[in-house]
């Protein structure tokens, strides 16, 4: 996957594989494996890369041993990723330890509604791995139209729908034009 974010950012920001292989002095054949996910970039090749595209490097980090299931492909999962954002985090209310079985989680998250009940109430904390692949019916946790919100990703006749475990809270259809970002995978 780290490949395919590499190669989709690069494309986004204009930039040829010929100009990011000079930049960064990776050979361009090299380069190409790491974009067709035949070769996984080391930390420095990665960090160089990040450098080049004028992108944070632990976003494209999480990303690094992570592989797309067909459906994932099937629903441009990728283009859901931020790779430029990272969470803004206004208080840290304490540190809590992290099961074993939650390794990959990268902090967690208190949550602030009962959307999830009764598989995740109120005021509980969650684990976060970010940028951690959903699978369908996977819980998540989402911008939604500057809104953080926890609900299960639904794949749907070919768009990603967010669905709450509690019936009061509609399902939410998400299209192209909406502000919507894949933060991360829940564990709970």
């Amino acid at each position: 996957m780290i490949g395919e974010m590499i190669s989709r950012i690069r494309k986004e920001k204009g930039i040829t594989k010929t100009k990011l292989a000079e930049v960064t002095d990776i050979n361009i054949g090299h380069l190409t494996h790491i974009e067709k996910g035949e070769r996984n970039p080391s930390h420095k090749a990665l960090k160089s890369i990040c450098s080049a595209l004028n992108i944070p490097y632990q976003q494209l980090l999480y990303t690094y041993d992570k592989n797309l299931t067909e459906e994932q492909k099937t629903y441009n999962y990728i283009d859901k990723i931020s790779y430029n954002t990272i969470p803004a985090i206004s208080q840290i209310d304490a540190y809590i330890n992290c099961p074993a079985e939650y390794s990959n989680a990268s902090f967690a998250y208190k949550v602030n509604d009962n959307s999830m009940a009764p598989i995740i109430k109120e005021s509980t904390y969650v684990y976060v791995e970010l940028c951690g692949l959903l699978s369908n019916k996977d819980i998540g946790i989402f911008k939604f139209q500057d809104q953080i919100l926890i609900r299960r990703l639904i794949y749907k006749r070919g768009k990603f729908v967010l669905r709450a475990d509690n019936k009061e809270f509609d399902d939410i259809q998400i299209n192209n034009t909406f502000d919507f970002q894949i933060i991360g995978k829940i564990y709970v």
